[in-house]
């Protein structure tokens, strides 16, 4: 009778305060946003020559990663593990994972297309002209950089994070690569995985 009663009394006190016990926040290593940040409104192109604008990130969640299709090892590596990630992640989520190619010299909708369908052909892989891929991918919180160059074969700079977009079109976590002594910057798919599940399981 007396847990009935304090049960009860809880019970009471929550209504009446409108509290409720609330699961701690996520224990990862990603950075997390507390309060997700709206992408801006942003256009580019993906493989099929179609836009890609917000409205491809709603619904579902999204994996965002940049790179280029002449980059000789993390965007090729980083897009297996992403693979790998979205098939794990299939069976409880709907994962959308974008390839934004942040190369549109020579990265054109036909190199995309051929350069992505070797990895997933469900994959978007997105690009356009910098004064628009510029504001979008430091809206996201990465970076990257070309060197002014005439040469044919040149070297892109990038972020080598993941970044996670909610169903509501907003920035809500970023997974950063692991650096380690003689080797490129890559995730860890299976700590991606695992911290994605519980990002999305308590911001949704």
């Amino acid at each position: 009778m007396t847990r009935f009663l304090v049960a009860l009394c809880l019970g009471v006190v929550f209504f009446l305060t409108g509290c409720s016990p609330e699961k701690s926040p996520p224990d990862v290593d990603a950075l997390v946003y507390q309060q997700a940040k709206p992408v801006k409104s942003f256009t580019l192109i993906d493989q099929h020559g179609d836009t890609a604008d917000n409205s491809r990130f709603k619904g579902h969640w999204n994996l965002v990663f940049l790179g280029y299709t002449s980059c000789p090892d993390i965007c090729p590596m980083t897009l297996a593990k992403l693979t790998s990630v979205q098939q794990q992640l299939s069976q409880d989520y709907t994962v959308q994972v974008w390839f934004v190619a942040v190369d549109p010299k020579r990265d054109t909708t036909a190199k995309r297309k051929a350069y992505i369908d070797y990895f997933n052909p469900d994959f978007l892989a997105v690009s356009g002209p910098h004064k628009q891929l510029f504001p979008f991918v430091r809206d996201l919180g990465l970076i990257y950089a070309i060197n002014d160059s005439d040469e044919q074969e040149y070297a892109v700079d990038h972020s080598a994070s993941v970044v996670m977009v909610d169903p509501d079109g907003a920035v809500r976590a970023i997974f950063k690569p692991e650096f380690k002594q003689g080797s490129v910057p890559l995730i860890n798919a299976s700590t991606l995985t695992e911290e994605f599940k519980k990002i999305a399981d308590y911001y949704h």
